[in-house]
């Protein structure tokens, strides 16, 4: 698969065969790939949890919103949920400010993921203190994202929108989750050459 495919295949995926397990050397490889990443200033301050195990697992998804736009659903039923959970903390012993390094990070964890077979979704609508205590996290730790990953369950399409059309995502009838994008064109504001 092209580079290309890879990206735009790597869809926010929420639906997943919690059958499929990932066994923790996969999981720390995504993270490694992170770790390889830019970083500002090279401080490298993100640190990570990661969670296989189920019931850990149910405790993190209770911190999670799901899915904005999709009004009527909470989230995936116990069957569709990820089989792990990355958390990225930014660590203040380190650094005072991440920057985009927890962005950097994020996307290298799910092109990872993706080129593996799996998919992911990043996560900012968190309850933070809830998960601090779940987790146990120290103070000197800010709570960034989470990631959570596992075998996708569903379909997503790229659709185009036009400039004044709705850019919300939706399911259909089927559950393929439909992602209306802008085109090119209408992103370049100006090419110099």
């Amino acid at each position: 698969m092209s580079f290309f495919e890879l990206v735009k295949n790597n869809r926010s995926c929420r639906r997943f065969d919690n059958s499929v397990k990932l066994d923790q050397n996969m999981v720390k490889e995504f993270i490694d790939l992170a770790r390889m990443s830019a970083s500002a200033g090279n401080m490298q301050p993100l640190k990570y949890i990661l969670s296989i195990d189920d019931r850990k697992n149910e405790e993190i998804f209770s911190c999670l919103k799901w899915a904005a736009y999709l009004k009527d659903w909470q989230g995936p039923e116990p069957l569709e949920r990820p089989s792990s959970y990355i958390v990225i903390l930014g660590d203040k012993s380190i650094a005072e400010n991440f920057w985009c390094d927890h962005g950097i990070a994020a996307q290298t964890i799910l092109l990872g993921a993706r080129d593996k077979g799996f998919a992911g979704c990043i996560f900012a609508a968190i309850n933070h203190p809830k998960l601090k205590k779940v987790l146990s996290i120290a103070d000197n730790f800010e709570i960034l994202l989470v990631i959570a990953i596992g075998k996708p369950l569903e379909t997503a399409k790229i659709e185009k929108v036009k400039p004044d059309e709705d850019i919300k995502y939706f399911r259909d009838d089927d559950l393929v989750h439909h992602v209306p994008k802008r085109a090119l064109n209408d992103i370049i504001i100006s090419i110099y050459s």
